[in-house]
């Protein structure tokens, strides 16, 4: 008779157990991540892992990169540094995917274009969740309240043309006096 494999636990969902076992053992809820790290870390659930200091380099520089802003000739506050996904044979000749960075010195249209389409994908990825998130309170909660919020962000976007820097809207505390605009952001216009 075989034995049963036993599948080994991503780290994803070992730090998901984490969360779980925190909330179990009756701590604050909701915290932030911050708290719950600090538990993590007393419990002697987490520790620091043996990753490569190269991988930690790339991962602290790649965060960096994406960060950096510009201002172009018109103003406009915009990315320094964008990234694109490729795939390109390594010197074995075996297709790999690899992600590469550009300024404006070597940004071509079609490198560009690249970007901007994984950007979009991942607008479009978030999107839907967000929708299935919304669906799923929607179906499930108690009270009965509904939440809909439009994903179409063109009336938001002809609102901020005119705007040249990125200004996240502030956290939505629910004041109904608010404005409107259809998705529950409110004046955080």
């Amino acid at each position: 008779m075989m034995a049963a494999k036993i599948k080994k636990k991503t780290k994803t969902e070992w730090c998901q157990d984490i969360v779980n076992d925190y909330i179990a053992a009756g701590e604050p809820w909701p915290p932030g991540k911050r708290e719950v790290a600090a538990w993590a870390i007393l419990k002697k659930r987490w520790t620091a892992p043996k990753r490569s200091l190269i991988d930690q380099c790339a991962q602290d520089l790649a965060d960096a990169m994406g960060q950096e802003m510009k201002l172009d000739p018109q103003g406009r506050t915009v990315h320094a540094k964008r990234c694109a996904t490729i795939k390109e044979k390594d010197e074995d000749g075996k297709l790999v995917q690899r992600t590469i960075w550009f300024d404006e010195s070597k940004r071509t249209p079609k490198l560009f274009r690249v970007s901007q389409a994984q950007w979009k994908n991942r607008i479009l990825g978030e999107c839907r969740q967000h929708r299935i998130e919304e669906d799923s309170f929607n179906d499930n909660n108690p009270e009965g309240v509904k939440v809909q919020m439009s994903l179409d962000f063109e009336k938001l976007l002809r609102l901020e043309k005119h705007s040249t820097e990125y200004n996240p809207p502030p956290f939505d505390d629910g004041d109904e006096d608010e404005e409107d605009f259809g998705d529950g952001v409110g004046a955080a216009l």
